[in-house]
This record gives structure tokens, sequence and C-alpha cells, in this order.
């Protein structure tokens, strides 16, 4: 054996088999994943103009055909690929976090209610409608069904056999996710620039979509069809989240493909979210409170602004608006700050361990982050480029202002958040670290405890001497009582958490549900005119919206680990 030169706490030399096509199998269902995009972004674009002579149906059958081909992928990998002895050697205990799967299972539910109806809403044309306007929202409620039940039971796998197959069906699966993504924020941006321009002439916004629109020979009159228009136009905003959040689950499990969990290094932490526990209530309740006011605001907001046709009223909505987001993102912008100097009082080491679920976060805020700031911005060069100055015009630019602000430092608590390593791993003694807290221990290895001759030895893998057994590290510990300091850190971390958690909730309703002060404010309308305005809104607000709720989920896990 020493002939071989290996020594014994020396990784294999020998390389797995199945791994030599790795990075090539990798390349090429990225390239398959790239050209489905094009072809989708394609396809959705085309079909918002009346001039292209491409339908919205050709986009749903494109749709229908690929979500079809992912449910036979799906259940190919779950009958057959998964029920293989060895093909799921280890789990990643990052990936699919409870909370997140349980956020995908509630979006999933307004989906399949969002499909109901839809289906119900074409099914009141279907004598002069494509079938295939009724057959993709029966696909895609059967697609969300076996998606959801898929990542539920397999987020965490690391799959072993089917190593190509399995990336491209997760690569497929994940561009089906983002088509339906971007066909659902261009139906919903449409329909709401519909809605914000319905009072211009019909040959000024014709063009924007044609499915929106009145279809010769169809008409909605029955109360129930507007009823059916009306509910799955309000329900997109979770469809589109579910889209992500599925995309994002599945990009993980694509990155888990073949991957080597080496388990003495990767430890699994056992978080327990204890919600009304060691907290002052004072995160919750001043949280509660924006969340409340928010929806308040939004409320007054639509009425005012889509029911009313007063100058005055509609002004006085804006400013109201303005005025609201201005507070909220200085409580939270302050609120990151202070949380950010905590961290640097914080004793607990950096995980610097691989996890693609951290690296993939932190892409996606950092990401996101970038089209509200590409909006706020334009709006800052438009109400500074422009006269006159008035009220709305200032509350407007400090509100974008604020706005690149509040990303910022709260991108930068969140990822500091992130990197933090559990309260489990502070409070485990390594054997060559003496100290815990400021307390000195005097060799841990040599602490020993005299047992009862009747009892049996308790088992430790630290060395100790005959007739004695050693004590764990984490009895030890848990004997100790951690100092009010770091009882108090943790206590406001959390408090932090929590509301910025509930703040970015009602910064996610207050655009998905309605809210639009970009059209509802005439500065950068005239500034940069009607098409290219509503071309940066509709292509940058959509990642805006996204990165509240994403947020939401990061700052919970953040909250689950201080």
């Amino acid at each position: 054996i020493s002939s071989l030169g290996h020594h014994p706490h020396s990784p294999p030399l020998t390389h797995n088999p199945k791994e030599i096509w790795k990075k090539g199998g990798r390349m090429f269902s990225v390239l398959l994943a790239i050209n489905l995009v094009l072809l989708a972004c394609t396809l959705v674009s085309s079909a918002a103009f009346n001039k292209v002579a491409v339908h919205d149906y050709d986009v749903f059958f494109m749709l229908t055909i690929i979500m079809l081909i992912c449910i036979a992928w799906i259940l190919f990998y779950l009958i057959v690929t998964a029920k293989r002895r060895d093909a799921i050697l280890y789990k990643d205990s990052h990936a699919g976090p409870v909370w997140l799967r349980g956020g995908l299972v509630l979006f999933a539910i307004f989906t399949l209610v969002m499909d109901v109806f839809k289906t119900g809403y074409y099914s009141s044309f279907y004598n002069c409608l494509s079938a295939i306007k009724i057959i993709y929202p029966l696909v895609q409620a059967v697609f969300v069904i076996i998606q959801t039940y898929f990542l539920w039971i397999s987020a965490k796998d690391c799959i072993h056999v089917h190593l190509d197959v399995t990336r491209c069906g997760l690569m497929l699966t994940l561009t089906t996710n983002l088509a339906v993504w971007m066909s659902a924020v261009t139906d919903e941006s449409v329909h709401k620039a519909h809605t914000k321009f319905q009072n211009l002439t019909e040959g000024t916004h014709r063009w924007i979509m044609k499915g929106n629109l009145p279809i010769k020979g169809c008409s909605c009159n029955t109360q129930i069809c507007q009823i059916f228009q009306s509910g799955y136009f309000w329900l997109y905003p979770f469809n589109i989240e579910y889209s992500l959040f599925a995309s994002a689950m599945l990009y993980v499990m694509w990155k888990n493909v073949g991957r080597l969990i080496d388990h003495h290094t990767h430890h699994i932490h056992q978080l327990k979210f204890r919600l009304f526990r060691r907290t002052f209530f004072v995160g919750i309740i001043l949280g509660l409170f924006i969340l409340v006011s928010g929806l308040a605001v939004l409320i007054v907001y639509e009425v005012q602004v889509n029911s009313s046709g007063q100058p005055d009223k509609k002004n006085e909505a804006l400013i109201m608006y303005y005025t609201f987001n201005i507070v909220c993102l200085s409580l939270m912008s302050l609120v990151c700050i202070g949380g950010s100097i905590v961290y640097r009082f914080d004793k607990r080491d950096m995980d610097h361990h691989k996890n693609p679920t951290r690296t993939l976060d932190m892409a996606l805020l950092l990401g996101a982050a970038l089209g509200q700031y590409a909006i706020s911005y334009y709006s800052i060069v438009a109400v500074v480029a422009s006269t006159p100055r008035d009220a709305i015009s200032a509350l407007n630019l400090t509100y974008s202002l604020l706005m690149i602000a509040q990303h910022t430092f709260q991108n930068i608590f969140i990822i500091e958040g992130l990197h933090r390593q559990p309260p489990e791993d502070d409070h485990k003694i390594h054997p060559h670290r003496k100290d815990l807290y400021g307390l000195t221990f005097v060799n841990i290895n040599a602490v020993s405890l005299r047992v009862p001759e009747s009892g049996s030895a308790l088992p430790s893998p630290l060395p100790h001497g005959q007739g004695a057994v050693a004590i764990q590290p984490s009895d030890v510990v848990q004997s100790i009582m951690v100092p009010k300091k770091v009882k108090w850190r943790r206590k406001f971390l959390k408090e932090i958490s929590l509301f910025l958690l509930l703040c970015n909730i009602i910064l996610w309703i207050m655009p998905a549900f309605g809210a639009r002060p970009q059209f509802d404010n005439d500065k950068e309308l005239n500034f940069y005119g009607n098409s290219m305005w509503s071309a940066i809104v509709d292509i940058c607000l959509p990642f805006g919206i996204f990165y509240r709720m994403h947020a939401v989920a990061s700052l919970l896990e953040v909250y689950i680990m201080s």
C-alpha cells in the first residue's frame, strides 16, 4: 500500500468515468436552453404587434409542445432515473429549503386558479378562437402540478445516472418556465398599458397586443366572462413568480447533477424556524404597520388614478404614493446599514463551502436589482433635465435616489448574512480553539468524566484515558450561557430581517397588482416618448418585481440563520 504513495487522508487519485463528459454535457444543455429561449423570446415579442404576421396562438402552440415534452421527461425522471439504486448518492442540504418549496406550492395553487379562469374566459369564445387557447391553460395546469411535485421531492437530489439526459431535461424545463414567464410578463404588461391608455383613440393603442384587444365577432358581454377575464389578469403576478421560483430551483438541480459532496466538510445544518421565540416583536409590529399602510395606499391610489378623471385627484394619489415609498425606503435603508454594522461585531465564521444555492441567490439579487436601477436612473435624468420642477418631480427624484440606495444597502446586508455560519457552528469547539465568546477553556480534549462501573462508556471521538470518558465539546458548550451581547446582536438581526421581509412583501404587492406611477407621472412619458418609456418599464419592471419576492426568500433564510 505504501508503494502506491496514497496518503490515508488524501482524496483518491482515480477519476469517475461519468465525470469525463461533465463539461461537454453542461455545454450542450446550455446551448439547447439558449436556442429555445431565443426562439421563445422572438415569438413572444413578435406576437405582441399587429404588423408582424405572428399570432398569439402560435406562442401558445409552442409553449404547449415544450410543456408536454417536459412533462414526459419529469415522469421519466421520477419513474426510471430516480428509482435506480445508485441514482442519488448525495443530497444537497442547502437546496430547496422548506420555505422555498412552500412558496412554490403557494404560487402553484394560485397559478392553477388562474388556469381555471383563463380556461373559462377562452371557452366563452370557443366558436371564434383557435382551440389551442383552451388547450394551453389545461396543459399548463398539468405541467404545474407535475413540476411542483417533482421539485418538492427532488430539489435536493445530486443525481448520478443518466447525466446528460438529466442535464438536458432540467435545462429544457428551466427554459420552459422562462418562456412561460416571458409570455405572462408580456401579456400582463400589455394589458396594463392598454388599461392606462384606454382613453386614447383606438388606432393609437391597438398595436399593443392582439390577444387582449376586442376580436371581431367575439365579445365578452356576460358577467361570468368578465369575472374570468379580470380574475386571471389579477392572478398573473403569482404565475410569474411561480415560473421564476421553479427556474431557480431547477438551476440548482442542474448544478448538482453528478456532484460529489464531501460529508467531512459539508455540514448539514438543522435550522429550525422559530418566529415567536427570542424576539421583541418590534420588527413584526413595525413591518405589519408598513404592510397594512401600503395596502391602504395601494387601494386609494388605484381608485383615484384609474377611476377619477380629475387631475387634482391623480396628483394627490401620486404624492401619497411617493411619500409612503420614501418613508418606507428610508427606514429600510437605515435598518440595512444598522444590520451591516452589527455584522462587523459578529463572531461567527464565514461559510466558504461550495453552495450553488447561495451563489444563485447572490446572482439573482444583484441581477434583478439592475432592472430597478435602470428605471431609477432613467427617471433621475428625466426629472433633472425637464421643467417645470414641481412637488411631484421632487418626490419622484427622491424616490428614485432612495430606490437605488435601498437596493444597494439591502443587497449588502443579505449577502453578508447568507455567508455567515449558522448559530450551531458558533457553539462548536474546534480541537485547536481554546476560547468561545471570551471564555477560556483549559485543554478541552483532556477533560474527562468518571462514570459508574455499571454504566457503559459513552462513545466519543476524543482521546481519553482508561477509566474515564471524554466529554463531547457540544456537551460542554450546552452548559455555557451565551453572553448578553451576543444574544442582543442575534435578536437585533432577527428584528431587522423580519422588518425587511414584510416591507419587501408590500413593495412587491404594489407594482405587481397595478401601481404604475411610471405611466401615471407624465414626466418620463413626455421626456422619452411613449414607445421608448413603455419599452424601458416593460422590460425592467418585471425584474424589479421579482427582486422583491426573491429578497423575501433570502431574508427568511437570513432570519433563520441568525
